[in-house]
């Protein structure tokens, strides 16, 4: 298909797609957008960087009765910036239409969302706990939803939120349209998906990882106490605009993002412990280009769309393999180039071992001295993805509230 004129959109939003400068659909969002049009329920997967918020946001927003001053559609992403990146993204689409979207999420003021609530809203797009926490007060109504999106379903569908997500499917009519995207779609969520989905249209538009073409990825066998020399040389010879780092703790975060400072790198950083203030301040930064390194958590890993990232630094190797992918996927984006290191040092050799095995595109070693040492290799219990990277399971079940929330 050459453009989304083929669609037939109402013009209002065939306007808003036009003036946001979508010219022609990628894959995803030429297979999902026809069959959301006609009102089937969809189970969307694609490579990160493909279009996904698109291809449900331009049925989404036809879908919306301008006349009628109610909440008609949902839609769920784990983390507070996704859902503020889907807001923007829809805003585009419906630019030159009636629709409202509120945005929801725990951090910002709850009167400033009530305000938007009372004002009227048509979509809503939020984090599981913030939504709850207005149904349970009574200011937000699911009565007259038909369209529901749950982003990011690999996580929204995992212990971490699924009571969660199963207490707002629960108060909303029988009868809507459902759609769960994502760029991995394990073989149990989609299993799982069947007790909230009746006969859904499957879009699986490629594997979970960019491929060679776009991305080079690389590895390097290196202890704790010599990752840092070697991020700076990387990040000192990289021709880059700006880089992600990725660490696996909150600490670490911190920890990293003061030793690059203290070598005069323009760098923010990104976790949950920072206020919602703070976490809107770096990413200000970082997209404006005024610091051209962001340090985080996997609270960046999910569905951030930062155009200028040319170069991902995995410092820690993530423990579920399929965050790998999602990682990596901040950088070429949208047919872009880009770059992608993991230090791997001996105690993380194993989960390093578990992202190679799944790995359709190679992951080259940097150095000659990597490749000189044989990458371990998975052990049988090692197959599949772990539970979800905050712990284990008997660390969620015994305190299921702590983990609810991906941060």
């Amino acid at each position: 298909m050459d453009s989304f004129n083929g669609f037939r959109l109402s013009p209002s939003v065939q306007k808003g797609v036009d003036s946001a400068g979508y010219r022609r659909p990628f894959p995803i969002q030429e297979q999902a957008i026809g069959p959301l049009l006609e009102g089937r329920n969809l189970i969307g997967q694609a490579k990160a960087g493909s279009g996904k918020t698109l291809a449900f946001g331009i049925p989404l927003i036809q879908a919306i009765d301008q006349t009628l001053p109610k909440v008609q559609a949902i839609v769920l992403a784990p983390t507070r910036e996704l859902a503020v990146q889907i807001t923007l993204e829809l805003q585009k689409i419906a630019a030159y239409t009636q629709v409202r979207t509120v945005t929801i999420y725990g951090g910002q003021s709850m009167n400033v969302q009530l305000d938007a609530l009372r004002r009227g809203a048509h979509v809503v797009v939020g984090t599981p706990g913030r939504t709850i926490d207005h149904l349970k007060r009574g200011t937000l109504h699911l009565d007259s939803v038909k369209f529901i999106v749950i982003d990011e379903a690999d996580v929204m569908l995992d212990m971490g939120f699924i009571e969660d997500v199963d207490y707002i499917l629960e108060r909303i009519p029988r009868g809507r349209q459902m759609s769960l995207f994502s760029a991995t779609m394990p073989r149990s969520i989609i299993q799982l998906s069947q007790r909230y989905m009746a006969d859904p249209a499957r879009v699986m538009v490629d594997e979970n990882e960019l491929s060679a073409e776009t991305l080079e990825q690389f590895y390097a066998r290196v202890e704790r106490d010599k990752k840092l020399p070697l991020l700076l040389d990387i990040l000192g010879k990289e021709n880059r605009r700006s880089a992600v780092v990725f660490c696996r703790t909150r600490h670490g975060t911190r920890r990293l993002a003061r030793e690059l400072e203290r070598h005069f790198m323009s760098v923010v950083s990104l976790h949950g412990d920072l206020s919602q203030n703070q976490r809107d301040h770096s990413m200000s930064l970082f997209r404006s280009g005024k610091a051209d390194v962001l340090v985080a958590t996997d609270v960046a890993s999910r569905g951030l769309d930062i155009r200028q990232v040319d170069c991902v630094v995995n410092y820690d190797v993530p423990e579920d393999p399929t965050v790998y992918f999602h990682r990596v996927g901040r950088t070429a984006r949208a047919g872009d180039l880009g770059k992608s290191y993991t230090f791997v040092s001996s105690d993380e050799a194993h989960d390093f071992a578990r992202i190679a095995s799944m790995a359709r595109a190679p992951i080259k070693p940097l150095r000659q001295e990597d490749a000189k040492r044989e990458l371990a290799k998975p052990l049988l219990s090692d197959q599949g993805p772990r539970p979800w990277r905050h712990g284990n399971r008997e660390r969620q079940k015994s305190n299921p509230r702590r983990y609810r929330r991906y941060r």
